[in-house]
């Protein structure tokens, strides 16, 4: 299978407040996603998860290292209009509804009208807010922001999802409704990369994973693979907590 995201000693340091020096928040990542997976990027706080993000999205730039979405760069036109992205706090005109936001995104990536306002009715139906397109913003809750942030991700029918905590603070119901979702885009063909604190999520929807701490990609393995090694059924937290703690006893 194809790569959809690759990097390749990937490394991001920034400058010690504290005076000299500089602080390695990601080191020497290698990380590849192959196309069909749904790819959980999981690690504590602080280990440098929406950073990688960040990097992956061309938003900050690499100290050292390469990144390819689809085969390209993340600079170049084609592989920007195939990639959807849900940050993890969602910052929208308050003012506008979703209708309206949904057309100011697909105009972005210069879908025709009729089109467009086909695919509003189909995102927003696939959300569950077809009864609340006009509805201003400042009016929704954190859910179903939520849901319109993963819609207008959709919007240009991206053949690759990266998504930052797309569960995070989310009532069951709505974590329910989010996860269904997911499933069914990737039965329908997309690549399904995201972050996640909410490991019961992962265990439940995830192909592969990989574990970061500090900086560093500890461990990659099929959920499968992870959750049943040496012959017993653990939870992924039990593991999560394991490797981590072992990792940070070598550092010592």
């Amino acid at each position: 299978m194809p790569s959809m995201i690759l990097t390749e000693n990937l490394v991001k340091e920034y400058k010690s407040t504290r005076g000299k020096g500089v602080i390695r928040v990601i080191d020497n990542l290698n990380l590849e996603v192959k196309e069909g997976e749904i790819f959980a990027f999981i690690g504590p706080n602080g280990a440098g998860k929406t950073t990688t993000i960040k990097l992956l999205l061309d938003f900050i730039f690499p100290t050292e290292g390469k990144v390819l979405l689809l085969g390209k760069s993340p600079k170049d036109t084609s592989t920007r209009q195939s990639i959807g992205f849900l940050p993890e706090s969602s910052y929208y005109y308050r003012f506008l509804n979703p209708v309206e936001l949904l057309d100011m995104y697909g105009r972005i990536f210069r879908i025709g009208k009729k089109e467009r306002s086909k695919k509003i009715d189909e995102l927003l139906s696939m959300v569950g807010l077809e009864d609340f397109g006009h509805m201003p913003l400042r009016n929704f809750s954190k859910g179903m922001l939520q849901r319109l942030g993963l819609a207008q991700a959709l919007i240009n029918d991206p053949a690759l999802l990266i998504l930052d905590e797309p569960t995070g603070g989310l009532d069951p119901i709505v974590r329910r409704e989010i996860r269904d979702i997911l499933r069914r885009l990737n039965q329908a063909g997309k690549t399904i990369f995201f972050s996640s604190h909410e490991l019961s999520e992962v265990e439940m929807i995830s192909h592969r994973v990989g574990i970061l701490n500090r900086g560093r990609l500890i461990r990659v393995e099929g959920l499968n693979e992870l959750v049943s090694e040496g012959g017993r059924k653990e939870s992924l937290e039990d593991i999560f907590i394991r490797l981590i703690k072992e990792d940070v006893d070598k550092s010592a």
